[in-house]
């Protein structure tokens, strides 16, 4: 009888282990291609009337999979952005209030923090990064000039966030130290001084020239999907250093676009998005590969908006503002996904996303659970991939600008706790303060998504409603479902422009 009974525990205990090997065998392999200031009227399907720089790879992905036409950044800035990314919250919960971080900065994500490359480590998949860091790292210290030991070892980098290899640039390619870190260690040394940013001089490896760097991390990203064996499913996470500063498009690129050298860097942009997706599809593996491509923020200054809108290029689309603004042109953008499996070729979503959002989808899509510590501003965008409604008692999304004004968006209403771009846009603060502009902003985004007629005056009462739902999602410490928390700043402000806090 024993001997019965242990044979049908075996049984059923196979069974089980066949099952899920079974469901393991499903998971998708997910890329996420993250580019650096690529603004949403710079693709071309998303901008036809006004986008004059060609974008066919971009294009593609778009036609065979969907766009997510109402998509946001957390901040409309860098670094902000790419911790939203990875940790699933609000860049502002954490000691970065406003601004970015340097090449040189230590980590501000810690060890403990749960990432969407430890979740998915977790749950038996291959996790790469490739690309722009830009969250700090705990540099080795080292004596002379330079402090850096280039033989060290780094901490609190992506491998120490859940990534099994990285391969990459400390911060923005216009940031010393301009070398390339694989895993936690320098490749080389840094034995002159270098300047991809006219006021950025710093250490650098004597062989690595700016112009390199996007086909060198294309190389690396097509190598790491060729080699994977196809026995666990894989995240990349490939971030750009473009088409931000330096503007430098290889030779091949040059005059390509008739837009400068602006649009000849995003023709290359697009063109690594190409080779990426060829590599899914030459591996034999896009079937059941999310393939998501997106950006930090909207379009910078730097890339000349002024001269690019004069050729009929509009980066911003309709939208106004542009990068580190609170406008919709600093963190509304490009949002398409690909996965043939699952998503409608062709088709579109209007539903209300921001890039906290991937880590809760990349936890559904694994089959995994997020622990209430996590992930406090994530909601899983995964039904409206499907086709359906996103479940959530979230009500909206808070934006942010790169001086730490807020803003806050609820269906077609948005509202702006600043007088001005709140940013780089004219008027700045101050400027908006001496023309005596209302202290805040409100829009109706469907009426007037241009942001032109300032409400805020007219419709107090939603103003007020929307202050109140804001104010709520800050204190306690969390947006979407699950107990409240602790930010990691005893007292965040919200009205940054005014003498008096107002939180």
């Amino acid at each position: 009888m024993k001997n019965i009974i242990l044979k049908y525990l075996l049984t059923a205990l196979a069974t089980l282990l066949l099952a899920g090997a079974a469901l393991a065998g499903t998971a998708p392999n997910i890329v996420f291609i993250f580019a650096d200031d690529l603004g949403y009227g710079d693709v071309h399907c998303l901008n036809p009337e006004r986008g004059k720089i060609a974008t066919p790879h971009l294009d593609q992905l778009a036609a065979d999979g969907m766009i997510f036409t109402d998509a946001h950044t957390s901040s409309s800035v860098c670094t902000p952005s790419r911790y939203s990314l990875l940790t699933g919250r609000y860049n502002w919960r954490s000691k970065k209030q406003a601004g970015v971080l340097g090449g040189f900065s230590p980590a501000l994500i810690p060890a403990n923090r749960l990432t969407v490359a430890s979740l998915l480590k977790s749950q038996g998949y291959k996790t790469a990064m490739i690309g722009k860091w830009h969250l700090g790292m705990n540099l080795p210290k080292g004596k002379g000039k330079q402090k850096v030991d280039w033989k060290g070892t780094i901490a609190g980098g992506p491998c120490a966030l859940g990534f099994d290899y990285y391969f990459g640039i400390t911060a923005s390619l216009d940031m010393p130290p301009y070398i390339y870190v694989e895993n936690d260690k320098f490749v080389g040394e840094c034995t002159t001084i270098k300047e991809f940013h006219p006021r950025r001089k710093g250490p650098a490896h004597a062989d690595l020239e700016a112009i390199d760097v996007l086909d060198d991390l294309a190389e690396k990203s097509v190598s790491y999907i060729k080699n994977q064996d196809g026995t666990q499913p894989f995240f990349t996470y490939i971030a750009l250093p473009s088409p931000h500063t330096p503007i430098v498009p290889a030779k091949r690129w040059q005059g390509k676009s008739d837009m400068g050298p602006y649009g000849d860097f995003m023709m290359e942009t697009d063109a690594f998005v190409g080779q990426v997706v060829q590599a899914l599809d030459d591996a034999g593996v896009a079937e059941n590969t999310v393939v998501i491509v997106s950006s930090d923020n909207g379009c910078s200054k730097a890339a000349n908006i002024e001269g690019l809108q004069a050729k009929g290029h509009f980066p911003s689309a309709q939208f106004r503002g542009s990068k580190a603004d609170l406008w919709d042109g600093g963190h509304r953008v490009p949002f398409i996904v690909r996965w043939p499996a699952k998503v409608k070729a062709g088709s579109t979503s209007d539903a209300i996303i921001c890039l906290t959002d991937f880590v809760a989808t990349s936890a559904e899509l694994a089959g995994a659970t997020l622990p209430d510590n996590a992930a406090e501003d994530s909601v899983s965008f995964l039904p409206a991939l499907l086709g359906e409604k996103i479940q959530t008692n979230r009500k909206g999304i808070i934006h942010h600008s790169i001086t730490g004004h807020f803003g806050y968006r609820e269906t077609q209403w948005k509202l702006l706790l600043a007088r001005g771009s709140g940013g780089w846009t004219a008027p700045r603060e101050a400027q908006a303060k001496t023309s005596n502009l209302p202290k805040a902003q409100l829009y109706d985004m469907e009426a007037d998504p241009g942001e032109k007629t300032n409400l805020y005056d007219t419709h107090p009462e939603i103003a007020e409603r929307l202050l109140r739902q804001l104010t709520a999602y800050v204190d306690a410490g969390r947006s979407n479902d699950g107990p409240s928390t602790s930010n990691d700043v005893a007292t965040i402000r919200l009205w940054k422009s005014e003498k008096k806090s107002k939180q």
